[in-house]
């Protein structure tokens, strides 16, 4: 059903890896390669957050600070009643190259390490930062995230909405009664 959403899922991330392997091959420059495959990650890490993983999975999560400057992670699941053949192969090619990249990351970063090239252990622990983010995010909407998506919209609106303020409750007796009103 989303040929092109899946294209793009697995196009950003093994271009990032491919490139990664064989880019002196094709230029000496390391600035070069370093911005080319940082774009080519922080592209995968759009695309799969915000477009394939609602297109082939039904799953969408973000991250919301709040006044305190608390950050708090949001997972959201969309119920399907009914999962076609072809959704579910590719559910299959997402759930796969969601968690295969991140270990052929982590491989590239043991390889970086041993082999002292240094320079590049930068651009592999983001790789790995930014893979590892998109898998964390989506094993939780899988696993906890099953609440629908307009009970999770409406808490989410009902809480940033309605700050807390001074409210007045009337009691069963007609009196007036003070106190904090609002969420949580």
């Amino acid at each position: 059903r989303h040929p092109l959403a899946t294209f793009f899922h697995l196009f950003f991330r093994v271009s990032a890896i491919v490139t990664y392997l064989f880019c002196d091959w094709f230029s000496n420059s390391f600035v070069a390669c370093f911005v080319t495959i940082l774009l080519l990650l922080s592209f995968d890490f759009w695309s799969v957050k915000n477009v394939t993983g609602r297109l082939l999975v039904g799953l969408r999560w973000w991250n919301q600070i709040d006044e305190d400057g608390k950050s708090h992670w949001m997972f959201e699941a969309k119920r399907v009643p009914t999962i076609a053949a072809s959704t579910e192969a590719e559910a299959r090619i997402f759930w796969l190259g969601l968690i295969i990249c991140p270990v052929i990351w982590t491989m590239f970063f043991f390889s970086t390490l041993f082999s002292l090239k240094l320079k590049w252990l930068a651009l592999v622990i983001a790789g790995i930062s930014l893979q590892t983010a998109n898998l964390y995010g989506y094993i939780h909407c899988k696993l906890g995230g099953q609440k629908s998506i307009s009970r999770v919209t409406s808490r989410l609106f009902g809480t940033a909405a309605v700050p807390k303020r001074q409210g007045r409750n009337i009691a069963e007796d007609g009196t007036e009664e003070q106190g904090k009103t609002g969420t949580r």
